[in-house]
C-alpha cells in the first residue's frame, strides 16, 4: 500500500516557513521518498499568511493536501493554526509555536486578537503540542533559528535520521549560523522527547 506523508506547515512571512518546508522536502528525499511540496506566499512581504504543503511517501501525485487529510500541522504562530484546522483529521498531530503576531487588523485598532485561542486548540485539535519556539530560539543564540527549533520538535514525529536533518540544515543555513541551528534543532527534539515520556 503507498501511504503519503502529509505536512502543512503555516505561519506569518518573515518566520522561515519556505526555509522549514524546503529543509523537510530536502530531508525526504535524501531518505529516499518521493517529494511533492507547494506553497502559498499570500501578503508574505507585509506579515501576511503563509503556507506550504510538503507530501512524500513511495509515489506522490499532487503537491497540495486535501482537507481533512494532514497527518502533522506545524504552526509557527497561534492564529495562523485556527486557520487551517479544517486541514485536520481525527489522528492528526498539530504542532504548535506559542507566539502571537497581530496581523493588521489587530494592529490598527479595528479587530481584538482571541483571548481564547489556546483552549480552542486544545478542544479542536486531536493531539496538539505547544512548543516555545522563541525561547527556543533565544537559547540557541537567535530568533531567526526559531524555524529549525521547530523542524527539531517535528523531526521527532518523522521517521528521518537525525543526520539527515542536520545534513541538509548545514547545507541551507548561513555557515556561521550553522552551529546556533543545530543547537535550536536540538532543543526543539528535547521539547518533544520531554512530551512523549
Amino acid at each position: 500500500m503507498n501511504k503519503t506523508t502529509n505536512v502543512l506547515i503555516v505561519g506569518v512571512g518573515g518566520q522561515g516557513i519556505i526555509l522549514a518546508s524546503e529543509v523537510l522536502a530536502k530531508v525526504a528525499l535524501a531518505a529516499g521518498q518521493d517529494v511533492k511540496q507547494s506553497e502559498v506566499h499570500g501578503m508574505a512581504q507585509r506579515g501576511g499568511s503563509v503556507s506550504s504543503h510538503v507530501r512524500f511517501g513511495d509515489t506522490v501525485y499532487s503537491p497540495t493536501i486535501e482537507k481533512g487529510s494532514a497527518n502533522i500541522l506545524l504552526s509557527f504562530e497561534l492564529l495562523e493554526t485556527a486557520r487551517w484546522l479544517d486541514y485536520l483529521s481525527p489522528e492528526s498531530t498539530t504542532i504548535v509555536n506559542n507566539y502571537q503576531i497581530d496581523p493588521m487588523p489587530v494592529a490598527s485598532g479595528k479587530a481584538t486578537y482571541p483571548a481564547d485561542l489556546k483552549n480552542r486548540l486544545n478542544e479542536q485539535c486531536p493531539d496538539v503540542h505547544l512548543v516555545e519556539g522563541i525561547q527556543m530560539s533565544h537559547s540557541a543564540g537567535s530568533i531567526r533559528t526559531m524555524n529549525v527549533a521547530l523542524l527539531g520538535v517535528l523531526s521527532a514525529s518523522l521517521d528521518f535520521e537525525e543526520e539527515q536533518w542536520k545534513s541538509v540544515i548545514e547545507k541551507r543555513v548561513p555557515a556561521k549560523t550553522v552551529d546556533m541551528n543545530f543547537k535550536a534543532f536540538q532543543l526543539g527534539r528535547e521539547s518533544a522527547a520531554r512530551r512523549s515520556r
